[in-house]
């Protein structure tokens, strides 16, 4: 990974604010949604989460499910119930995958519901805080449940910045919380990760520098795709290519063309940002269980 990606400001006052307020608001729900982004399951949750939640029943939601490789996926899902925690895999844009949600959040909450029935309170609704980092699909989630445009929904991080309660039509009361970073990046590599996925905002960062970098580990990881989605030869395909070179010719391939033939590096780096972020490449996923930090 190149040292050249520059160090990135992005734990605004509004999200510390925000963890801040989180052990106070566990106080008030029965289980928490925590929703990461299901093609970088580790980079996309907060560390700090784990300190905070403690035995709380808790949901992993790995959400974008659609845009996932659905291999890496069943690995993550085992992965985390090998750690004791409940995941499922969601796609909140269309409602995918909410059934499964609830019936696993009913059986991490029943004998908070049979306490309840005990004491004459059939129908208790069940109060779940919903986390995540930014751009997470958080507020597509809620907005899910909800049945209505109950949270504000934005393909850009920092969307929501106030806590509030959403009620909803069925078993569930949802505390909405601010998309939440934390403090400190661990590696690079998640830096990358998480500026690639559009979880900080591209405006603070260069995009031709992550772009490149990107370009590199999806190479890695998916070098058939990459070579189909910009039309390169297979010769780059055996490995020993320069990086850069290989750069160039998918730019190319896809056009980004400038007066006297030379690449348009900018305009490139824009599209393939954008192309992994909306799944065009193909279902990919960055991280694996196996060696969830590099």
């Amino acid at each position: 990974m190149s040292d050249n990606i520059q160090s990135i400001n992005w734990f605004p006052g509004h999200m510390r604010k925000a963890l801040n307020e989180t052990s106070e608001n566990l106080k008030k729900v029965d289980a928490v949604y925590e929703t990461c982004d299901a093609r970088i399951p580790f980079s996309s949750r907060n560390p700090e989460l784990d300190k905070l939640v403690g035995n709380k029943p808790r949901v992993v939601i790995l959400n974008k499910a659609d845009l996932a490789d659905p291999v890496q996926t069943d690995k993550w899902i085992a992965y985390f119930k090998s750690k004791g925690i409940a995941a499922v895999p969601l796609e909140a844009n269309r409602k995918k995958g909410l059934e499964k949600l609830y019936a696993v959040t009913e059986e991490l909450c029943g004998d908070i519901i049979e306490r309840a029935k005990a004491k004459g309170m059939n129908g208790r609704t069940i109060k779940v805080l919903v986390v995540g980092v930014p751009n997470t699909g958080k507020s597509t989630l809620i907005n899910g449940i909800a049945g209505r445009k109950a949270a504000v929904t934005g393909n850009k991080p920092g969307v929501t910045r106030n806590v509030k309660w959403i009620r909803t039509d069925g078993k569930l009361d949802l505390m909405d919380m601010p998309g939440v970073l934390w403090p400190k990046i661990a590696t690079k590599r998640s830096q990358l990760v998480l500026t690639a996925t559009g979880a900080i905002k591209s405006e603070i960062t260069d995009n031709v520098e992550v772009s490149y970098e990107t370009c590199n580990l999806l190479w890695k990881l998916y070098p058939k795709l990459m070579a189909e989605r910009y039309n390169i030869d297979e010769d780059f395909l055996d490995g020993q290519c320069d990086e850069y070179d290989r750069f160039l010719a998918m730019g190319k391939g896809r056009g980004c063309l400038m007066s006297g033939g030379r690449i348009d590096e900018e305009r490139f780096a824009r599209l393939l940002l954008d192309d992994l972020r909306s799944g065009r490449i193909g279902r990919i996923t960055l991280e694996s269980p196996d060696k969830p930090q590099s």
